[in-house]
Order: C-alpha cells, then structure tokens, then sequence
C-alpha cells in the first residue's frame, strides 16, 4: 500500500468530510433535544461528531487522512451553518488529531473495530479536554463528570468505533471502495 496521498486520496476525504459535515450540521438540534432528558443521555450521541476521521481512515487507509476528514468535516459544519461557530474547527483540529495518533500507533496497519473504537475513544478525551479549556464542564460535581466522560467516551465506541466500522464494512461489500483502492481478500479479513 501506497502511504503517500494522491489527489483523489484528498478528493475523497474532502467530500467524505463534507457529507458528515452535514451530517454533523443536523446532529446538532438532535443533540439539542436530547440532552433535555438529562444526566447526559445526549454525550452517548456525541461520537457521531468524531466519525469523519474513522470512516476516512477506514476507506483511504493512509496517514494523514483521518486529521484531513475531522478538520474538513468541521470545516463543513461551520460553512452549512453550524450552532458553535468557529470553535467547531478548534474541536475538529483536536478530534482529528486524536484519531490520528491512534492510527498512526497501529502503524496505519490496523483496520479493525477495535482500532476505530481506540480511536474514537481518544477523539472523545480530546473534545474533552478542549470542553475544559472552554470552561463549561470544569465546574461540575465529580459524580456528574465522571457521568459526562463515561458517556462520551461510550458514544465514541458506538458511533464513530462500532457504527463506523460497521457502516465501512457495509460499503465494502458493495464494492464502492474499490473506486478508493482495490479490496482484497486481506482487507475483508481486516474489517471481520
């Protein structure tokens, strides 16, 4: 396998990102209304803001991708009108790059649900540090935290782990990746 982008690596990430970045968009009101039931049911929904880079990595399989996808997928959001403005990029930049290391520790190896939950594990600890920085989760009682980084971090192993994985599996067996990079048998093996 190639490590080096190629254009069209850039073409499909970007408009991978720009379709979650829509995504995200209308995750946004969901988000909204969920969270009205309380004790932060709506952090289990949260991962789907970490997914970019997960499906990106998972189709493209190469260095670099999953930082590109989660920066454009923010980039996106922002653009279609996204409710928290320019610090969707900040957390972009932050999720992207948490992903990234993951997969770059498995030495862009490993394609597997359990490398995409790592990742998305490592996604939710990063938008949990910059939610620290911006000062709204600091001042909660300790039980009430430890409530909002277990569901975050359950949420980034279902939707951008689980689901994601699940979800590149489904567009394997219809054969659309291969317009991306020919799969071959090791690469279904990989996703099993």
């Amino acid at each position: 396998m190639e490590k080096g982008l190629k254009l069209t690596d850039i073409l499909v990430t970007i408009i991978i990102a720009l379709i979650f970045g829509i995504i995200y968009k209308l995750w946004g009101p969901l988000y909204g209304v969920i969270s009205t039931l309380g004790l932060h049911v709506e952090q289990l929904i949260y991962g789907m803001w970490f997914i970019a880079a997960v499906v990106a990595y998972l189709i493209i399989r190469k260095p670099g991708v999953a930082l590109l996808a989660e920066v454009a997928a923010a980039q996106g959001e922002f653009i279609f009108g996204g409710e928290w403005g320019v610090a969707t990029l900040i957390f972009g930049l932050g999720q992207g790059l948490a992903a990234e290391l993951i997969f770059a520790a498995f030495r862009y190896q490993r394609f597997d649900m359990i490398v995409a939950s790592l990742a998305g594990v490592a996604s939710a600890l990063a938008s949990l540090g910059i939610d620290f920085y911006y000062g709204y989760i600091g001042d909660l009682a300790l039980w009430n935290l430890l409530i909002l980084f277990g569901t975050r971090i359950a949420g980034g192993i279902l939707i951008s782990g689980i689901f994601a994985h699940l979800l590149v599996k489904a567009l394997e067996k219809t054969g659309v990746t291969n317009l991306v990079r020919p799969a071959s048998q090791e690469d279904y093996k990989a996703l099993g």
